[in-house]
């Protein structure tokens, strides 16, 4: 048992067993990319969209949920499994597109979840309706890229949308009762503690059902490789990336559950900072400390009752059958 609300605690108890992402490329691609905003993408994004552990896009997702199901049976023993659409935008088309991607996976029963990483320009009213319709027959979250709240740095990094934007997307998500996940990227160029400060405070005060924390890091190919060879921002430490992970999971919410508390480079093309390469070592000294610091153990008890808390937002388990 962990001493914060981890993924695998949590979708033990909500779904009733084991339960594993299946990373699936839906073919999708971003305004940040093809030139509707820009061609470059954000600056830490890689050539895959943030999506190197995804499914081959020229497989079908099916075949793609068949592939990744065999790559992973012999690391874990799954009794669930969520259709995670990774790279790229994944509502970034005509409604048609999304509806021929996302109704075939509905369908199946083999699957019990599914997450969609997108973006806030690419959610527009009819969008979140046909969401709204899915999250009826299956849970379902989106992951929302919000990085930071500080404007200059989403200026810097070419999100390209401004955090109004983004507070104005989540509150018609809420609206419509859809799940949502946000990830946070501690470490980017420029930012400080108070940066850092603000934007776990703003996820505390959203309380969304869930977040992924990352640290900064730079990839041989992805646009920041050059800022950081020419400006050469302070890249953190593990252990000042530590005392984050640690500050932060004391300043959110308790009902947020927490899939990740480390970034996973490939390695192949990992430039800086070397030590988040070991991904365990990372995890593992986040154990140790949260031990040190007698942080409280999550009991059974308590996941149950957060899991009870969610299951009432979640139209999948509300909705009569």
């Amino acid at each position: 048992m962990r001493r914060f609300l981890s993924f695998n605690d949590f979708f033990k108890e909500y779904f009733g067993g084991k339960t594993v992402k299946l990373s699936l490329d839906g073919g999708f691609s971003c305004p940040n990319r093809d030139g509707r905003l820009s061609e470059t993408g954000c600056i830490f994004c890689s050539d895959e969209g943030s999506g190197e552990f995804a499914g081959s896009k020229s497989l079908s997702i099916g075949d793609q949920i068949k592939s990744q199901k065999e790559s992973l049976k012999n690391k874990w023993k799954a009794d669930n499994y969520i259709a995670y659409f990774q790279n790229f935008t994944n509502t970034y088309g005509a409604l048609d597109d999304l509806m021929r991607i996302y109704d075939q996976v509905v369908d199946r029963d083999d699957i019990r979840g599914i997450s969609i990483a997108t973006r806030c320009d690419c959610l527009d009213d009819e969008k979140i309706q046909y969401l709204k319709e899915i999250s009826k027959k299956k849970t379902l979250w989106l992951e929302l890229g919000m990085q930071t709240v500080n404007e200059d740095t989403i200026k810097l990094i070419n999100r390209g949308y401004s955090h109004r934007l983004f507070d104005e997307t989540i509150n018609k998500l809420r609206d419509a009762n859809i799940l949502f996940l946000i990830h946070a990227i501690f470490g980017l160029p420029y930012e400080d503690q108070r940066d850092f400060e603000k934007t776990i405070n703003y996820i505390k005060d959203l309380a969304p059902f869930g977040v992924k924390f990352h640290n900064l890091y730079i990839l041989k190919d992805s646009p920041i490789y050059k800022l950081y060879k020419n400006k050469n921002f302070k890249i953190l430490t593990k252990d000042e990336y530590v005392e984050l992970i640690l500050r932060a999971l004391d300043g959110i919410d308790e009902k947020t559950v927490v899939h990740r508390i480390s970034g996973d480079p490939p390695k192949l093309k990992l430039y800086e900072p070397k030590w988040c390469a070991d991904k365990l070592s990372v995890i593992s000294q986040i154990d140790k400390a949260l031990k040190e610091n007698n942080r409280k153990i999550i009991s059974q008890d308590e996941i149950i009752k957060i899991a009870k808390y969610w299951k009432e937002k979640d139209r999948a388990f509300t909705q009569p059958s």
